[in-house]
């Protein structure tokens, strides 16, 4: 076990939840559970499996390392990767049986020769830019691309199996832009299906265009943060509008505990200065750990992001440090070094929430997930409750309880 002072608990059966509850919002579409960036901070394979386990049918990789390291592990199904350079690994990719993605010209011809060279056939998903103005081919290359990809499927190099896109706005399901991107795919895939291509996959919808947006289900969905049980559409509603729930929750143990006077300064700068007499706590994670520097504390103007201790919703008093942030315990606080503080989780019992963190420091909830640094331990609670003999004392701290016994991917 971990001496480090703090861990990421991550709850593999509430993630499995997740993607039943996102399945049931496409019900006609499979889905794809993206497991890029580390399954968004939450671990590679764990979250691989346990997407599995909840009934996704495919996995997503951005990255070539991440799909081969699935591979590496024995995990099965289709899996697809998109995100590559000049040099890429794409010949491993086909043979390891890999889906790719090609966005560009010169893309298309290095798949084409990593088969050749493999002598097996690659399957392939062209990637359309249908206005997010990011990776992708616009609309007058992908039709050249299309007839050069047909042609080499014709000679046995290539399978075109799916063309995709992604949207711009799907978080804003209203905003124009998502029925001009969706006219803008809905005639690739035509043109495609015109040429001769016998699509297996059109996929078009992300997590916020899943949960809002049936018209471009199509026949795969391709689900990320709600996977981990975060709101893709905060505005609209949070997880439990949807049936998610959030799947890491983030705890420490305070380090110190001490009273201090009124007037007295905290942390550099001096950003946070007590109104009274009081108790400081330090909480051991900074922002080498994935706190946000911007989620800093200046009562009582900016209060910082917020930390729950004994039932209280407390917040970062001062500037967050590398390695730690201090906390405004309030005068009289019973708190002592090694008491358990969150910094975010589920939200239960009014505790404080990823979403909460990204409003403090002005961002996204999948910064704030995805940024828990590699030095944090992943405790992870399986998808199925371990044999009673694997569970620890009564006495110690919840997430020591059950773990998944699985580094991180």
């Amino acid at each position: 076990m971990s001496s480090y002072p703090a861990r990421a608990v991550v709850d593999l059966a509430a993630l499995a939840s997740n993607v039943r509850a996102l399945a049931a919002h496409a019900p006609t579409a499979q889905v794809m559970a993206v497991v890029k960036a580390d399954g968004y901070g939450h671990g590679l394979l764990p979250a691989a499996r346990a997407a599995l386990a909840g009934g996704a049918t495919w996995l997503g990789a951005a990255q070539a390392d991440e799909a081969l390291a699935l591979r590496a592990a024995g995990i099965g199904g289709r899996v697809l990767t998109w995100l590559y350079a000049p040099g890429a690994p794409l010949r491993q990719l086909v043979e390891a049986d890999v889906d790719v993605s090609v966005a560009a010209p010169w893309a298309l011809d290095a798949v084409v020769a990593a088969a050749r060279e493999s002598g097996r056939t690659a399957r392939v998903h062209l990637k359309v830019d249908t206005g997010l103005g990011r990776n992708g081919m616009l609309p007058s290359v992908y039709r050249d691309v299309l007839d050069a990809a047909l042609r080499a499927q014709a000679e046995g190099a290539i399978a075109v199996v799916g063309v995709w896109s992604h949207l711009a706005f799907a978080d804003e399901p209203q905003h124009p832009t998502v029925v001009e991107q969706a006219q803008v795919f809905a005639d690739a895939v035509a043109h495609a299906e015109q040429r001769g291509a016998a699509l297996e996959v059109r996929h078009l919808a992300n997590s916020a265009a899943t949960l809002t947006n049936p018209t471009v289900h199509y026949d795969l969905v391709r689900l990320g943060i709600a996977v981990y049980g975060l709101s893709p559409v905060p505005r609209l509603g949070g997880p439990e509008a949807f049936g998610l729930v959030p799947v890491m929750t983030l705890e420490a143990e305070l380090a110190t505990v001490k009273e201090v006077p009124a007037g007295f300064c905290v942390s550099y700068a001096h950003a946070y200065t007590t109104t009274e007499p009081t108790m400081l706590g330090v909480v051991p994670l900074g922002y080498a750990d994935g706190i946000p520097r911007h989620a800093s504390g200046a009562l009582p103007e900016h209060p910082g992001g917020p930390i729950q201790v004994g039932g209280r919703r407390l917040a970062v008093a001062g500037r967050v440090c590398m390695d730690q942030v201090v906390v405004d315990l309030g005068p009289g606080a019973r708190e002592v070094a090694g008491d358990r503080v969150e910094l975010f989780g589920t939200g239960a019992e009014g505790g404080p929430t990823a979403e909460d963190w990204a409003r403090a420091a002005g961002t996204i909830s999948y910064e704030i997930v995805t940024r828990v640094g590699a030095r944090v331990p992943r405790v992870y609670i399986p998808t199925t409750p371990p044999a009673a003999s694997a569970l620890r004392g009564a006495g110690e701290p919840r997430s020591a309880d059950v773990t998944g016994g699985e580094g991180r991917g």
